[in-house]
């Protein structure tokens, strides 16, 4: 297993400290990382939170999933290994579109 979680549908006013601190009361906390906007610096409402052990991570879901923190729902699950980005800005990473030919009349 994973000791890994995601944390979804945070307030947008939970902490990195506020976070790590409730999780801190099922198991050992070893990181909180609250994902923000790179253009903003606003909280982007989910964060990741590793835990010490994968029974500590078992137990976090457990308590928290579904617990209310700050008027919202706290999802928390295992956390997916990302999918490998494929490049290209959604073009196939191929760069700029055909164009084809500009035939001479």
């Amino acid at each position: 297993m994973n000791n890994k979680l995601f944390v979804g549908n945070l307030s947008f006013n939970m902490d990195e400290q506020t976070l790590g601190d409730l999780f801190a009361q099922v198991g050992q906390v070893s990181s909180v990382k609250i994902i923000t906007d790179r253009e903003t610096g606003r909280a982007k409402g989910f964060a990741f939170v590793e835990m010490g052990s994968d029974s500590e991570a078992n137990t976090a879901i457990e308590k928290l999933n579904g617990s209310e923190q700050m008027q919202r729902a706290m999802v928390v699950s295992i956390a997916k290994p990302m999918a490998p980005k494929t490049g290209g800005g959604g073009r196939g990473g191929f760069g700029g579109g055909g164009g084809g030919s500009r035939g001479r009349y």
